[in-house]
């Protein structure tokens, strides 16, 4: 069994993801089958990752993907998280990935009705309020979740979640769980976006409607063995862990994927047995080396979150500075093949590299002009993060 080494694998960063300025790739939909799937719980995350990914890369192009073409299709699926997927993809996840979380979300509507007073039989009562939404959305007319709310009186139950006082508790409405599971039964979709396109503000639509037709989604075990599949050839080699933290899956799931994909088995530098396609070239032969490259990739980037084990490209030590309590990633700075910081931008939108290690006047130059790179690409607009790194909030900026 081959042995391959952190260095392999961080030059497999530069090449495969496009990362590296030389193997950038011509359009979004040769970005995104190289990617697998992008992260869009920040609806910039979405632009961003592409942007440093492809040349000559226009929101427009973006928007035309996500709302005109429909080539890219958001979904909640692994880990309760919103991803863009291609279009092709979006069975796979329907089944698999996406009816887990289905399933999760309707357990906890249960629960929220019974905080919102409901006696009632529950599964009755869901039901109702599914049928009702869905009738409100029949005419093909997207609509919000305000809308929504208005015309299906269901939706507007109120509920308490957390205790009070506390920042991240309150009383909500019900509706944003019951459109948000009917959704991730693949039911609903997002439509357009109805804000700026660094922010999320959807409207909803039929399925049937944004796709002129309802995907079939596959049997649970040949959806997961595809969105392995995918996995393999974007992060390959990686580990069982790594596999069942990126699907929110089970070891069970992913094992059976792994043979009905005809994985094979290599060794890692740092130990422990990784997993790639069986026609990877990195389980015969070394990865070719590339020149030294830097990059900067927003929030929850997909390079960033495609592992549980970050070792090969991540300082432990720098994890309490790039990443959240949950292991949600900011916005980081690469160079050569591992995270050397993060990035901020300025009142202006200046976008400015904090480097936490000596890299060299190599890499502070090729992080400078990546700085200005993107900088000029997003011409003024300042994005707003959810997801915050320590290191982002304490950024001290000209």
């Amino acid at each position: 069994m081959r042995t391959v080494t952190d260095r392999e694998r961080r030059a497999r960063l530069g090449r495969r993801h496009g990362l590296a300025p030389g193997h950038r790739y011509a359009d979004v939909a040769a970005a995104t089958r190289a990617m697998t799937a992008w992260h869009a719980t920040e609806a910039a995350t979405v632009h961003l990752a592409l942007h440093a990914r492809v040349h000559d890369l226009r929101v427009e192009d973006v928007e035309r993907a996500l709302y005109e073409e429909r080539s890219l299709v958001k979904q909640l699926a692994m880990r309760r998280t919103l991803f863009a997927f291609p279009r092709d993809l979006v069975p796979a996840a329907l089944g698999s990935a996406s009816a887990r979380v289905a399933a999760q979300q309707e357990k906890n509507l249960h629960k929220w009705l019974t905080a919102g007073g409901v006696d009632e039989d529950h599964d009755g009562w869901i039901e109702k309020a599914y049928a009702a939404t869905l009738a409100a959305l029949a005419d093909g007319e997207p609509r919000t979740t305000a809308q929504l709310r208005e015309l299906v009186p269901e939706l507007d139950i109120r509920f308490r979640l957390g205790e009070p006082g506390k920042k991240w508790g309150g009383e909500f409405a019900i509706g944003r769980w019951v459109i948000g599971t009917l959704a991730a039964q693949g039911r609903l979709m997002r439509a357009t976006n109805l804000g700026h396109w660094r922010l999320n503000k959807p409207a909803w639509t039929l399925t049937e409607s944004w796709l002129d037709e309802m995907p079939s989604p596959l049997p649970a075990a040949e959806g997961y063995a595809e969105l392995v599949r995918r996995w393999l050839w974007t992060f390959g080699p990686g580990t069982e862990a790594d596999l069942v933290w990126w699907l929110g899956a089970t070891k069970s799931a992913v094992r059976a994927a792994l043979v009905a994909v005809g994985a094979v088995e290599v060794g890692l530098e740092s130990g422990g047995t990784g997993w790639v396609l069986p026609d990877d070239p990195i389980a015969t032969s070394p990865e070719p080396e590339i020149e030294p490259w830097a990059a900067l990739v927003p929030t929850l980037d997909p390079t960033v979150m495609g592992w549980r084990e970050r070792g090969f490209y991540l300082d432990a030590e720098d994890v309490p500075y790039l990443f959240d309590s949950n292991g949600n990633a900011g916005n980081t700075a690469w160079w050569d093949g591992r995270i050397v910081g993060a990035w901020a931008q300025d009142e202006d939108g200046t976008v400015h590299p904090i480097v936490r290690h000596d890299i060299g006047d190599a890499g502070r130059k090729a992080l400078a002009a990546e700085a200005e790179r993107l900088t000029e690409w997003l011409d003024g607009v300042v994005i707003v993060n959810v997801y915050k790194s320590r290191q982002m909030k304490e950024a001290v900026l000209p």
